[in-house]
């Protein structure tokens, strides 16, 4: 089991942008301080200078610098709001997870997917495809409708072992009379590794990639299920 490490260097330019604004800023409004004492040491007694436009000057020097420090705010929050969904990422590593889809990983004999029947299902036919898309296996059968679980002890129709590898499952489902029954299949396995490269942490899954989103259930593995495969 592995963890890539954290490589996002679009928070880091960020960052450095901010910095650099902000220290445009202070410069700016040091001149501009030195400027406005500077003319109002030298004005005329007699003619004194209208002090509105320095006025409107300064609130939005003071507006520039409240918009900068709510960037930073911002930006605070969404480093620590990546820090929390990394960190729940990495404890997902040793746990059981199903994600809506078709693939799933063939490994030691066995792959398994779930699935939800939105109907009872007389007329169910299974097929399982290669990573070239070649069906290696099919079945028919009935199903209850509702979640379930299809295992495949990686054995094509022919009766031979499959090699290890991403397969495919589909399910075309009928009922008694004949008309077509949706059912949703899910990846199921185990997490092995996390790839925090991206915009959103990548699970590895055998050798499956699965988005940290499309994550629908995480539960510990179950250790006699494992010793029977």
């Amino acid at each position: 089991m592995s963890v890539n490490p954290l490589a996002n260097s679009s928070g880091t330019n960020s960052t450095s942008s901010l910095t650099s604004a902000r220290a445009g800023i202070a410069d700016n409004f040091d001149t501009f301080l030195n400027i406005l004492t500077t003319q109002l040491k030298n004005q005329n007694p007699l003619d004194p200078m209208d002090t509105n436009q320095f006025t409107q000057q300064l609130v939005q020097f003071t507006g520039v610098e409240q918009q900068l420090k709510t960037n930073t705010f911002l930006e605070a929050l969404m480093k620590a709001s990546q820090n929390s969904t990394n960190t729940d990422a990495v404890s997902y590593i040793g746990k059981e997870v199903t994600a809506a889809g078709t693939k799933a990983s063939l490994k030691a004999g066995g792959a398994s997917w779930a699935y939800n029947a939105e109907a009872a299902v007389s007329d169910a036919k299974v097929t399982i495809k290669d990573d070239k898309g070649n069906v290696v296996y099919a079945e028919t059968g009935s199903l209850a409708k509702g979640p379930g679980n299809f295992l495949w002890d990686g054995k094509g129709s022919d009766g031979k072992m499959q090699p290890d590898g991403v397969y495919t499952i589909t399910i075309d489902a009928k009922n008694l009379a004949g008309k077509n029954v949706a059912v949703n299949t899910s990846t199921v396995g185990v997490v092995s590794a996390v790839d925090f490269s991206g915009p959103e942490p990548i699970l590895t899954v055998g050798a499956t990639k699965i988005k940290l989103s499309d994550v629908t259930a995480v539960k510990i593995p179950d250790p006699k299920k494992d010793a029977a495969v």
